[in-house]
């Protein structure tokens, strides 16, 4: 351990641990090395420090009753329908953990483990895992790397991956966002530049079909309370179709405080963003500083390629190869 980290826990015979990056502008986010988590990020409203996403102040809370709070979940992030794919004329087959489907990259998906991690500054940590061949039954060997880098109020996070042989990827951050520190999220206020959605069947997996959001529960292309969509919030788990002629240099997403308190931002290179508002939520284990998560008690946002994008040819391809390596960036505001 050298610099800011600190061991908070032992994991499978390993150390956990964690750095906090701390700005000129008062914001804290703390990392740890368990799936690469954001376990706390902090941000100063009226005099006090408020959290604004879900995490647990215990490390041993996290692989027994964690939703993947703050984890960075891959190597393929969101559902794999039936497990499997086929790629180059061979079918791979995953592990299923969320019925017939693959979710998160398996059971022991990149959220689920240990990652190595160095401090680069005050402001910024890097993170790198090792994915073996035939981890979680995906071919090739992968090599990831996530860098956090906070500047003021603006979390910068870099995504990479490279790899021996093609193979799919999607990594996702997957932060629950709560701007007003606790309770629900119904109040907040949600803008997405998303003009159409991927439609879901059985099992929360896409038909393949893309629709447009007008005059559907995912019409988030004005602002608009959550509480107040229709169906909402409960339907809110669905990827939308980020709007290809946007202009790079503005978010993507917005979500206000239900006090107008504080403003987050998003801004991405990827197709989709899954918005998820937790409606079945219910941890039983306290959350920071004691909190109780309830369904509704965070928003997540998930900037990514489209679900099972490996089993419908049409949606943007998820398969990196040792010539086109993964490369995703995303920026997050909050203030």
């Amino acid at each position: 351990m050298t610099g800011k980290l600190r061991r908070i826990g032992t994991f499978e015979g390993r150390d956990v641990l964690e750095t906090t990056l701390a700005s000129d502008t008062g914001v804290r986010i703390a990392v740890i090395n368990y799936g690469a988590s954001i376990r706390d990020w902090r941000v100063p409203v009226d005099g006090r420090m408020r959290p604004v996403v879900l995490g647990f102040d215990r490390f041993e809370h996290y692989p027994t009753h964690d939703a993947y709070f703050g984890a960075v979940v891959g190597r393929v992030a969101n559902r794999i329908g039936g497990a499997r794919f086929t790629l180059n004329g061979q079918e791979y087959r995953l592990p299923a953990n969320e019925g017939p489907n693959h979710l998160h990259g398996g059971p022991k998906g990149t959220g689920s483990v240990l990652w190595e991690m160095e401090d680069i500054s005050a402001q910024a940590v890097r993170l790198r895992l090792v994915s073996p061949d035939g981890e979680m039954g995906y071919p090739g060997r992968l090599e990831i790397s996530v860098t956090y880098r906070l500047t003021g109020n603006s979390l910068r996070m870099d995504f990479s991956a490279v790899t021996d042989a093609p193979t799919p990827v999607n990594i996702v951050q997957h932060n629950y966002f709560n701007l007003m520190g606790a309770g629900d999220i119904r109040g907040h206020t949600l803008q997405v530049a998303a003009n159409a959605y991927t439609v879901l069947g059985e099992g929360s997996l896409p038909t393949g079909e893309i629709k447009p959001v007008a005059g559907t529960e995912f019409d988030f292309r004005a602002p608009r309370r959550l509480s107040d969509a229709a169906g909402a919030p409960l339907a809110c788990d669905n990827n939308l179709v980020l709007d290809t002629n946007r202009d790079p240099d503005r978010p993507v997403a917005t979500v206000m405080a239900a006090d107008g308190s504080l403003t987050l931002s998003l801004k991405t290179d990827q197709p989709g963003l899954q918005v998820y508002t937790a409606g079945t939520m219910n941890i039983a284990v306290p959350g920071l500083e004691g909190r109780h998560y309830p369904p509704f008690g965070g928003l997540c946002l998930e900037d990514q390629n489209f679900p099972d994008a490996i089993n419908h040819p049409h949606f943007p391809s998820p398969v990196i190869t040792p010539e086109r390596p993964y490369r995703h960036w995303c920026e997050i505001a909050i203030g």
